[in-house]
C-alpha cells in the first residue's frame, strides 16, 4: 500500500510528493520543479539515495 502526500520541496519550497510505501518501509520525496530526490527508510531513517542540485555537499 502507498500512502501519497503533497509537500513542500526542501530545496526549493515549491509543491512536491511525498511517497509513503508500506511494504518496502520506504519513503521517497520528489519535485518536478527543481529535480529533488530523496529516498529513505521509514524505520531507521537511512537515506538511501538522494540527489538535489544547487545544494553544496562538502565531500569527506
Amino acid at each position: 500500500m502507498q500512502i501519497i502526500q503533497k509537500v513542500y520541496c526542501p530545496n526549493c519550497g515549491s509543491s512536491a510528493q511525498r511517497i509513503h510505501c508500506q511494504k518496502t518501509h520506504l519513503t521517497q520525496t520528489q519535485c518536478p520543479v527543481c529535480d529533488y530526490l530523496m529516498i529513505n527508510c521509514s524505520i531507521t531513517g537511512r537515506v538511501l539515495e538522494a540527489y538535489a542540485p544547487g545544494i553544496y555537499a562538502p565531500s569527506a
